[in-house]
């Protein structure tokens, strides 16, 4: 027999996106985001309210790199998301994280994060706080590629939000092939 919970946002898994962005002084920041996902082939959606520093720096500069969070860096991860730049100017050194200009949209990539989308604002709804970016490219670092230089999901460790507990899961085991596992049942 089933429980119901009634509408919630309950899926597995929810990515942790960390957003970084540069302020109006030139200096950077960034913000953990659960509510996110791939919205088309080069195209990022996520749900960020109007009021966050980072919502307003995107809007302001018209780019962003989305980084993936990882087990690593669980800590500093969440710090991002629970403390605003509004309130501590030096959230990012804090945190631990150093960043560097991206050659491709105006925004700092996190250097420790290995792992990011590099995106340009398409649109952004301030009612609802729907935000849809386009990925101009995905960066690794070489440390997470596999040896076809691949991104290896084994070294990059990526983090899922658990919404229904609160915590953070580390992306598990291998179980399947895709596009391929499938056939076998035709």
């Amino acid at each position: 027999m089933r429980k119901s919970f009634g509408a919630k946002p309950y899926t597995y898994p929810q990515p942790v996106l960390i957003i970084a962005t540069y302020n109006d002084d030139g200096t950077a920041d960034a913000m953990n985001a659960a509510w996110g996902g791939i919205h088309d082939t080069t195209e990022i959606y996520m749900c960020l309210s109007a009021g966050h520093r980072t919502t307003k720096n995107i809007l302001s500069r018209g780019a962003f790199p989305v980084s993936m969070a990882d087990a690593d860096h669980v800590a500093a991860c969440d710090y991002v998301g629970i403390v605003s730049g509004d309130n501590e100017p030096r959230k990012l050194e804090k945190a631990g994280f150093t960043t560097e200009k991206s050659s491709l949209v105006d925004a700092p990539l996190i250097v420790e994060l290995p792992m990011a989308l590099e995106c340009r604002l398409i649109r952004y709804h301030e009612a609802t706080g729907e935000l849809v970016g386009e990925i101009v490219n995905v960066s690794a670092d070489e440390r997470v590629l596999d040896e076809q230089g691949k991104i290896d999901p084994d070294r990059l460790r990526p983090i899922a939000f658990d919404p229904v507990n609160h915590t953070y899961r580390v992306l598990g085991e291998k179980v399947g092939n895709a596009f391929s596992d499938g056939a076998a049942l035709k």
